[in-house]
């Protein structure tokens, strides 16, 4: 069993002031984006070898923001929200614009820069795509069920949706679904993550599993399923899960407030880290993979009766140490 240690990271200061539900990074500078249920997108600009972070911008959805991404080129955040709106705000001209438009509210957002178009996924069980100087989606593709969690890395997109719908699409082709599958895991999709080499994805679930997931079973690629953020006979919500963007190695997060880095290729844990104390709602790395950065707030697992009163929104930036996240050789089998 690996040890685990009790992470000391950076608290950023004036955080959201309810639940955290996206984080991410800009790829071009640490500029870290935050929407959370306060109807608010936060724009922090990160830096830990100082160890702090400033707020730079801040803007509103109607209702709570879901989802939010940046522009290829760093110079424009996206966010969706329950509003059923989809907004983009432009860093240089700090103004916010509405881009987007659902029935119902919009869980996932994602910028397509190949094609210079935001895709949006929505409760209304579809996906649209925008182009930003039209109030018409380009293109509007139907879901089998309601969008819970979505990820690109072109030209593979990939759509979880409710009742364990899993929909693969190639954005070559992005009318029809390449692929439609069933979740490996018996339980509700929680959330999604591409791998970054684009040939597959991984899948976790309520219940505590993650699912590591080829396109194609080919060249001794094995899909498989792990069991994890479980402690005795208690059972939690992997509620996200992060791609290194280096090494390739990945993260989890869930409802026991633990975080573990993992090697896919070799199937073992890198390093575990204990419970901060609260629920983890959201995680990402930055564009090098030196800072992972995770958000600490209510999750929904339990509902709203079960909201906290003593409830704690917070965002930690985690310098991370080469070894933490370096792929290792799988372990020899000792049978």
């Amino acid at each position: 069993m690996l040890s685990t240690e009790t992470p000391k990271d950076y608290e950023v200061p004036q955080p959201p002031t309810d639940g955290i539900s996206c984080l991410a990074f800009s790829p071009v500078a640490d500029y870290l984006a935050v929407s959370s249920w306060d109807n608010n997108v936060r724009i922090y600009e990160v830096n830990v070898a100082a160890g702090n972070a400033t707020g730079k911008a801040i803007y509103s959805h109607e209702k709570p923001a879901l989802c939010c991404a940046w522009s290829k080129d760093g110079s424009k955040v996206f966010s969706g929200g329950a509003d059923n709106a989809g907004r983009c705000f432009d860093t240089t001209t700090q103004q916010s614009t509405q881009i987007a438009v659902h029935d119902q509210p919009i869980r996932c957002i994602k910028y397509v820069d190949q094609a210079n178009l935001v895709a949006t996924g929505s409760w209304d069980k579809t996906i649209k795509y925008w182009d930003m100087r039209s109030p018409s989606p380009v293109l509007t593709v139907g879901l089998p069920e309601r969008c819970y969690a979505m990820d690109v890395i072109y030209p593979l997109m990939v759509v979880g949706t409710a009742d364990r719908h899993v929909q693969i699409y190639n954005l070559g082709h992005p009318s029809t679904p390449y692929k439609t599958n069933q979740s490996p895991l018996k339980f509700q999709t929680r959330c999604i993550s591409c791998f970054p080499s684009g040939n597959g994805y991984a899948i976790g679930s309520i219940e505590g599993r993650v699912g590591i997931q080829y396109i194609e079973e080919k060249d001794n690629n094995t899909s498989f399923s792990f069991k994890c953020h479980r402690d005795g006979n208690n059972v939690y919500s992997v509620n996200a899960i992060s791609f290194h963007p280096i090494y390739g190695t990945f993260s989890t997060a869930g409802s026991d407030g633990t975080y573990n880095f993992w090697d896919k290729d070799s199937k073992q844990r890198l390093k575990g880290f204990n419970s901060v104390g609260a629920p983890i709602s959201a995680t990402t790395f930055n564009r090098n993979g030196t800072i992972f950065t995770y958000a600490a707030s209510y999750d929904w697992s339990k509902g709203y009766l079960q909201y906290p009163s003593t409830n704690k929104n917070a965002i930690f930036l985690h310098a991370v140490k080469d070894d933490d996240v370096k792929p290792k050789p799988a372990k020899k089998s000792t049978r």
